[in-house]
């Protein structure tokens, strides 16, 4: 099995829940990190799910600031699970996530 690093990155999220990954058939992955910036003068809460489950939910981003979400756990992941995330806010994260997949 050969292993990738990856990286999945959804600029300006907002508050329509928006899919940041899907594992691939035939593919496992872990996520390594995931980094949300708050692009606004005010605070804002975002979740984040993965493979149906809330990892965050509402958690708070101070103003202009950013968040390390995982705190250097992993999660990992099976073929067709998704990862998705949603702001409290219009287009007010940037979100990054670090993954390495196995094929």
């Amino acid at each position: 099995m050969a292993n990738t690093f990856t990286r999945h990155v959804n600029p300006n999220v907002g508050m329509t829940e928006v899919t940041m990954y899907t594992v691939a058939s035939s593919t496992t992955a872990v996520i390594m990190g995931c980094h949300v910036s708050n692009l606004t003068s005010s605070a804002v809460t975002v979740t984040i799910k993965a493979a149906g489950a809330t990892l965050v939910k509402d958690v708070s981003i101070a103003a202009n600031s950013a968040l390390d979400l995982l705190n250097g756990s992993r999660i990992n992941l099976v073929a067709t699970d998704t990862v998705t995330i949603q702001s409290s806010a219009p287009v007010s994260a940037d979100a990054l996530l670090s993954i390495m997949e196995r094929t």
